[in-house]
Parts: C-alpha cells; sequence; structure tokens
C-alpha cells in the first residue's frame, strides 16, 4: 500500500469536499462510523462463538418448499393439451356457427329478422 502522506491527505479531503460538499461531510462520516461500530461487534461475536451466526434475516424468512421439476412439467403439459383442446372445440363451434349463418349476399325479409349473432367466444 502506498504510503498516504499530508499531500495526498489534501487532495482527498478536497475531492470529497467538492463532490459531496461541507453540510453531508459530517453525516457521512457519523454514518460511517457507526458502520465500523456495527461490524466490528458482529465479528466479534462471530470470533468468541466460534461458529456463523444466523442473522435475523434468514430466521425470519418462510422456508420454502421443495419443487418436484418433472411433476410441475407434468402438470404444465396437461394444462397445455387442456388449453389445446378447448381452443379446438372452439374453432369447430365458430366453423359451425358460420356455417349455419345465412350469406352476407342475402337480404332479410323484414326487419324483425334481422338478428346478430354474437360469435366471440
Amino acid at each position: 500500500m502506498p504510503n498516504l502522506g499530508a499531500p495526498e491527505l489534501i487532495i482527498i479531503a478536497v475531492v470529497l469536499i467538492a463532490l459531496f460538499g461541507w453540510k453531508k461531510l459530517p453525516d457521512m462520516a457519523r454514518s460511517l462510523g457507526r458502520s465500523a461500530r456495527v461490524f466490528k461487534s458482529e465479528v466479534d461475536e462471530l470470533k468468541k462463538d466460534g461458529k456463523p451466526v444466523p442473522s435475523d434475516a434468514s430466521q425470519t424468512t418462510v422456508p420454502g418448499d421443495v419443487v418436484d421439476a418433472e411433476a410441475e412439467r407434468r402438470a404444465a403439459e396437461a394444462r397445455l393439451a387442456d388449453a389445446e383442446r378447448r381452443a379446438a372445440e372452439a374453432r369447430a363451434e365458430a366453423d359451425r356457427l358460420r356455417a349455419a349463418a345465412p350469406s352476407p349476399t342475402t337480404t332479410p325479409t323484414s326487419g324483425t329478422d334481422d338478428v346478430r349473432r354474437d360469435t366471440t367466444f
């Protein structure tokens, strides 16, 4: 590591002041000190115990279920086959309705025969 003297430290201080301003530096230093103290206390606790201590976050998380990838794949294939079957049935019904509908070239005989059919599914 290079030897940091007074000129280097002054340059670093000027750059920090230029980047963050006078008002932000004390808050940043305070926050950095608090973080260092917390980190040091955690490292000391780990050294005392001799083994890693699980954090609060790892203890409060919900344990997950093991997912069987093969069963998930089979279920997805079954859903796909069902959707394809329903789509084929809908296409057949639409074709049947189109065949039963009067051709657009014919004109209705009276105003009551003009019936619009909803063929959306």
